[in-house]
């Protein structure tokens, strides 16, 4: 199993990645939190810096963010704290038989 975390806000990068990959070996993980959640996490100032222009295509200020339609696993990160959010994600894993249970 191999996880990797990126920012990709449009569907069809996404959906690209999916073919790729192949759709039975790809997991989407909806890691949702709201606007405001993400900016009260954001320890380097980067959401401040794009209010202010100073980043330009910033996803959720001047870029769009295009939420998944039908991803496999929704975590609410808003909401959950990192342990809870991985415990889903391991749960999930382990339901789908894709990784031992124990």
């Amino acid at each position: 199993i191999t996880i990797t975390a990126f920012v990709s806000p449009f569907l069809s990068d996404r959906d690209k990645v999916r073919k790729i990959i192949g759709s039975k070996d790809f997991i989407e993980v909806y890691c949702a939190a709201d606007l405001k959640k993400c900016e009260s996490r954001d320890t380097k100032g980067l959401y401040k810096k794009a209010r202010l222009g100073e980043i330009k295509d910033f996803t959720g200020i001047s870029s769009p963010y295009e939420p998944p339609l039908n991803p496999e696993i929704i975590v609410d990160t808003g909401s959950l704290d990192l342990s809870d959010s991985v415990e889903k994600v391991i749960n999930y894993l382990k339901e789908e038989n894709l990784l031992k249970k124990g």
